[in-house]
């Protein structure tokens, strides 16, 4: 396992520590322990469960979204590294509205694509072609950093991701 999916007083997702600091969470009792990977962690005079998944115990505020920038691996994890025109396995990156055409380099302009597809469509517009996206571009939803950050999710975490998560 990857960490212990930390989430606020609300159940909003907040971050992913190490199971170490999960741990120390728990014994500190700053958190409630929600969900457990099903190993035991023992010491000499204590055994508990091992966190995948808790909650503060005090509400914590979130002052901002912080804005982040288009990445390869951002997009990949907010498209499930899925070809937006076709459905295939995507290994490049493509911009709607190429940049030779005045195209910017943002998330609602950036979609995963297969070679393929990336090779037909060249640098035209999606009208020019009868090729048609899967799903609409956008900033992925806040939850997409989890998985950029450790690769995959998992599915102990999916029930408190569900409700932050944009459907595709």
């Amino acid at each position: 396992m990857a960490g212990v999916l930390v989430l606020n007083a609300t159940y909003e997702p907040l971050a992913v520590v190490s199971i170490r600091r999960g741990i120390c969470l728990v014994l500190s009792e700053r958190v409630e322990l929600i969900a457990s990977s099903g190993r035991l962690v023992r010491s000499e005079r204590l055994s508990l469960r091992e966190p995948s998944v808790v909650r503060l115990a005090r509400f914590v505020s979130v002052p901002y979204q912080r804005h982040r920038s288009p990445s390869r691996r951002g997009v990949f994890a907010r498209d499930r590294h899925r070809c937006q025109y076709c459905e295939a396995a995507a290994e490049t990156l493509d911009h709607v509205v190429p940049r030779s055409r005045g195209g910017l380099h943002t998330w609602e302009n950036l979609v995963a694509a297969c070679r393929r597809c990336n090779a037909v469509k060249r640098d035209r517009l999606l009208p020019d072609t009868a090729m048609r996206l899967a799903s609409r571009p956008g900033p992925p939803p806040p939850s997409t950093w989890i998985e950029v950050a450790i690769g995959a999710i998992p599915d102990s975490w999916e029930p408190y991701l569900q409700d932050h998560r944009r459907s595709a």
